[in-house]
């Protein structure tokens, strides 16, 4: 059970510290389907 407790603590110190970084990257990613997405539609 600690190990499991402190996995999860040092899981969520990485994701409170890059949450800039991966909020970037989901919005490029995002913004790439989309335009994968509208660009068949115009087709």
């Amino acid at each position: 059970m600690a190990t499991i407790t402190a996995g999860y603590r040092s899981m969520s110190l990485l994701v409170s510290i890059n949450y800039d970084r991966l909020l970037y990257v989901f919005t490029v990613v995002f913004a790439l389907f989309l335009g994968a997405y509208v660009g068949m539609l115009v087709q």
